[in-house]
């Protein structure tokens, strides 16, 4: 299972890579997309939106189930990763990378340190 270090993890299988500016890179885990199966559709209607810690940004089908997304730390909806429109399957391929969901404004750093580093969500998992 690929579990990047440099990111931060939330205990609804969310990652989240903040940038030196204050905004951020939200998507779900390696875990997550492989326990969806093949991904359909992402659908983040809240793009424009300030949303708090554990808020509903969206969701994502996958061919057996729906999933909800959950903001991993409070902020505004910058915006959607326009690729996956045409390619939702980028989220089972490249699910830190070319998968990434959306882009945050973080309104307070804080919450980061309120989520699991990578060690922490590797152990959540092994559960």
């Amino acid at each position: 299972m690929n579990i990047p270090e440099n990111l931060k993890y939330s205990s609804d299988h969310e990652w989240i890579r903040a940038e030196a500016d204050g905004t951020a890179y939200v998507g779900i885990t390696d875990y997550a997309q492989s326990q969806l199966g093949d991904i359909v559709l992402v659908d983040v209607p809240t793009v424009g939106e300030t949303l708090a810690q554990g808020d509903l940004f969206g969701v994502v089908e996958a061919v057996k189930t729906v999933s909800d997304l959950l903001m991993p730390v409070g902020g505004e909806v910058l915006a959607l990763n326009d690729a996956l429109n045409n390619a939702p399957e980028l989220v089972n391929q490249d699910p830190y990378g070319k998968g990434w969901m959306v882009k945050v404004k973080v309104s307070n750093a804080a919450e980061l340190n309120t989520l699991l580093d990578a060690t922490a969500y590797a152990a959540s998992i092994e559960n």
